[in-house]
């Protein structure tokens, strides 16, 4: 939920200088006045080297205007919008009590919200297959502060997100522009359990929350999230849990993402930003400090199958049950959340000589483009999702799952100072990345975690 409100003043004043008598424009940068008059198809009708300008354009009114990345900055900027929301404030002290913020309502909204003139709410077709949501996200969803890359989000990959046992169409919620139909809005909210510190609620996650680039002066995002919210409580459901790279009212915790590059050459070519490829390395150094296996060393480790289902649950509810904040999945969430799909989500678990299941590793597909780049088109990122071991040294395990990764193409895997995460980062040569992830509650009040524990303690998250 990082989106920021850009002004779409550059684009206005382009629209206006089109329309001017004896405005004298060479004949490449010129609009055809017997075109098409929709603003996208205008655009669209530009050369391609009109286009990338406009882009970094907008990109550069774009700088600076985003969610702040830490307290001390969010400190010094309203939030309107969110003093209106059950959220807890910024500057409340740490709350003791658990519980909802407010109390569940009486009655629920039956008309959608109203949006601006022209635009219309509309389901999303799963089909064709998601080309409109693809389109949608990849265009406008997020990227790097220094225009270097942007999410290239697969239809496998968006099916496996948005629909997972218990999913609802109605929580997908997409604006289109009613001249053309055009995708240009989009927020979902995905059924889940969580459990905060000993109470466990039923929830929804919400994320995919994106308002193409020339219409967030329009502001959309409060009346998306309000829609969704609507939505959601219709159902009976009036928590959710959320992610942003910025902070918003308030985190209930905070982890940093650590990255071990898989292939150094590309990632200082195409400046990843990750601490260990910074400074005077070489490629020659980077190569020879990140050098991995040449084959896995744990004995009985292989992919995950659908057979393994049942023994994967046991051993995440074991371990989950260790930290304050966590998912709480039944054996189907586990098999759709977990069992292996190409380009989306790989698992391997380890068995014991008796046949037993000890322990598993699993890591999920995130492809980005790679934008301006003479050779490099894309950056393929391995994203950890869950190391339980119970039998292997989880350094070890560690390990083995970059070898495998690297084997499968990987650039580089990711993961956040979370769990057990911090025993192996150091060891094996992760290096520090410039961005935080920042985890919420919606209508929820509770200790901020990390803030209740002694410093010796892992992160109970």
């Amino acid at each position: 939920m990082t989106d920021s409100n850009l002004p779409d003043k550059n684009l206005g004043e382009e629209n206006r200088g089109g329309r001017k008598k004896g405005n004298k424009k060479s004949k490449e940068d010129a609009w055809n006045l017997d075109g098409p008059k929709d603003p996208f198809a205008m655009l669209d009708a530009l050369p391609e080297e009109k286009q990338q300008e406009i882009q970094r354009a907008l990109h550069l009114f774009s700088l600076g205007k985003g969610l702040p990345r830490t307290l001390e900055e969010a400190s010094r900027r309203p939030y309107p919008f969110w003093d209106t929301q059950p959220v807890p404030k910024l500057g409340d002290d740490n709350a003791t009590t658990h519980g909802p913020i407010e109390l569940d309502k009486a009655s629920v909204r039956e008309e959608p919200y109203s949006l601006p003139q022209g635009f219309s709410w509309a389901p999303l077709d799963l089909g064709d297959p998601l080309r409109e949501l693809c389109a949608l996200l990849n265009e406008n969803y997020m990227e790097e502060d220094d225009n270097t890359s942007r999410f290239d989000f697969s239809p496998e990959y968006l099916l496996w997100a948005l629909c997972p046992p218990g999913w609802l169409p109605q929580w997908h919620c997409g604006v289109k522009v009613n001249t053309n139909q055009k995708l240009v809005g989009f927020i979902a909210a995905v059924p889940t359990n969580i459990r905060i510190y000993d109470t466990e609620k039923r929830m929804v996650q919400v994320h995919f929350l994106c308002v193409h680039k020339k219409l967030r002066s329009k502001r959309m995002t409060p009346v998306l999230i309000r829609e969704v919210t609507r939505r959601v409580n219709l159902q009976g459901v009036y928590q959710a849990v959320y992610t942003a790279s910025g902070v918003l009212p308030k985190p209930v915790a905070t982890c940093r993402y650590w990255h071990r590059s898989l292939n150094p050459r590309k990632l200082i070519e195409v400046n990843f930003p990750i601490s260990s490829l910074r400074g005077n390395m070489t490629v020659q150094r980077a190569l020879k400090l990140n050098r991995l296996l040449e084959a896995p060393k744990t004995a009985g480790l292989r992919p995950m199958t659908r057979g393994d289902v049942k023994g994967v649950h046991m051993l995440l509810q074991g371990y989950l049950k260790k930290y304050h904040l966590t998912p709480v999945l039944s054996q189907g969430e586990v098999e759709h959340w977990l069992l292996p799909r190409e380009n989306v989500i790989d698992t391997y678990v380890v068995e014991s000589s008796a046949g037993v299941l000890t322990d598993f590793v699993s890591f999920y597909t995130v492809v980005s483009r790679v934008l301006n780049h003479p050779v490099h088109k894309g950056l393929k990122a391995a994203h950890s999702l869950y190391c339980v071991s119970s039998s292997t040294p989880l350094p070890d395990l560690m390990e083995d799952t970059l070898f495998l990764a690297k084997s499968k193409g990987f650039d580089v895997f990711t993961v956040l100072d979370l769990m057990e995460n911090t025993s192996f980062l150091e060891k094996l040569k992760f290096g520090i990345g410039d961005k935080s992830l920042h985890y919420y509650l919606y209508n929820w009040r509770c200790p901020t975690i990390g803030e209740t524990l002694d410093q010796s303690t892992s992160k109970k998250i």
